[in-house]
């Protein structure tokens, strides 16, 4: 059959559509452009390396953090060092593809703003997002390289050292608010940026949030890391009450309950209290989506407080923790964008992540195997 051609396709969407019920939602009656993302661009520099490499970079097993001065030569050693893949990266970036991809048709569901170089990394970036099908829309400066991310793994941690360059450059005046790219904010239904943005253009992020609110959209974050909620916690404070769905883990779950005096370390209690913050749109609940690696996934709306297990996998498939919190999100966020119950994002999430670990970088097969 040949399901390339034009007019096949189009008769097969009309088939499916036909036989399927009407209420409900398919991906063939998405439009494009429903999803927003922004975020920071990022080339992946994976590499399995040793506790002695961590040591010297005084990086943890287990961690994100922004490059500093001391970690320069990081970026060079562990190229001649060890063996490395590149992938394109950058946590919101990776959702949105990762969405797309679990949604698979019609292309271009996921649109994506963020900045970059004008360089080989950057060209590489603008091929990648294209074979994803996602609408990437960068902001191109010649003034920094594109930015990259050393993921430094050991066993199933990884370490992350974000080297952001020209990703910190991104400018809400010369690309957020021209006019044919905030058109494309417009034509969203659900829009997703990663708390790393925080650190970028927060001005950025409550354009888009305070839109979403006014338009009863869908405006969902990520915690990201710990350092997003101890260090650029007014930023991120700024931003919740427009927050329609939290994402986090338990490590970052923490880390923001003891800067808010929550005084838990309770997963639930977090994602309980979490829910409960203040919030402008009243016409939609918060809901608060907290991963605990292989425990269950908890989830707080309105008064109740739900668990979900994650799918279990054998140690030995798992081949690089790198990509999964961001193919979680990227499998809720299909979900979401289908307008499909709560409960299916979550499995849709799982899913997601669960294909990301058995793989290097936040890379995956051509087709989900997910009903």
């Amino acid at each position: 059959m040949a399901s390339d051609e034009p007019k096949a396709k189009k008769q097969k969407l009309t088939e499916e559509k036909a036989t399927k019920s009407p209420t409900k939602k398919t991906p063939a009656e998405l439009s494009p452009n429903s999803l927003f993302g922004m975020g920071n661009p990022l080339l992946d520099i994976c590499a399995v390396v040793d506790k002695d490499f961590l040591d010297k970079y005084s990086l943890k097993p287990n961690d994100q953090i922004l490059a500093e001065d001391k970690h320069k030569e990081l970026f060079e050693e562990i190229v001649k060092k060890f063996k490395v893949e590149y992938h394109a990266g950058g946590a919101t970036q990776n959702s949105v593809k990762i969405a797309q991809w679990m949604i698979q048709e019609p292309h271009k569901v996921g649109t994506f703003f963020g900045c970059i170089g004008k360089d080989k990394f950057g060209e590489i970036l603008k091929t990648k997002a294209a074979e994803a099908h996602v609408d990437a829309h960068y902001y191109e400066q010649d003034e920094e390289p594109t930015g990259s991310c050393a993921a430094c793994i050991t066993g199933d941690n990884r370490s992350l050292v974000a080297n952001l360059a020209a990703a910190n450059c991104y400018k809400k005046e010369k690309h957020l608010d021209l006019e044919e790219n905030w058109k494309l904010v417009e034509k969203a239904k659900v829009c997703y940026i990663a708390g790393f943005f925080l650190t970028v253009s927060l001005e950025s992020m409550l354009k888009v949030a305070k839109h979403a609110s006014e338009n009863n959209k869908l405006f969902c974050l990520n915690l990201s890391a710990p350092f997003i909620c101890q260090f650029f916690k007014d930023n991120l404070m700024q931003v919740m009450p427009y927050v329609d769905v939290l994402f986090g883990n338990e490590t970052e779950a923490v880390a923001f309950a003891k800067e808010q005096d929550f005084e838990t370390e309770d997963t639930q209690e977090i994602a309980r209290k979490a829910q409960a913050l203040p919030k402008v749109n009243s016409k939609r609940q918060r809901v608060v989506v907290l991963t605990q690696g292989k425990d269950d996934t908890v989830m707080a709306i309105s008064d109740k407080v739900e668990t979900f297990p994650v799918l279990t996998i054998d140690p030995k498939d798992i081949v690089d923790t790198n990509g999964a919190g961001d193919a979680f999100v990227g499998g809720f966020l299909s979900g979401l964008v289908q307008e499909k119950p709560l409960s299916e994002c979550v499995k849709a999430a799982h899913y997601a992540a669960n294909v990301i670990i058995r793989r290097a970088g936040c890379t995956f097969p051509e087709k989900p195997d997910f009903k």
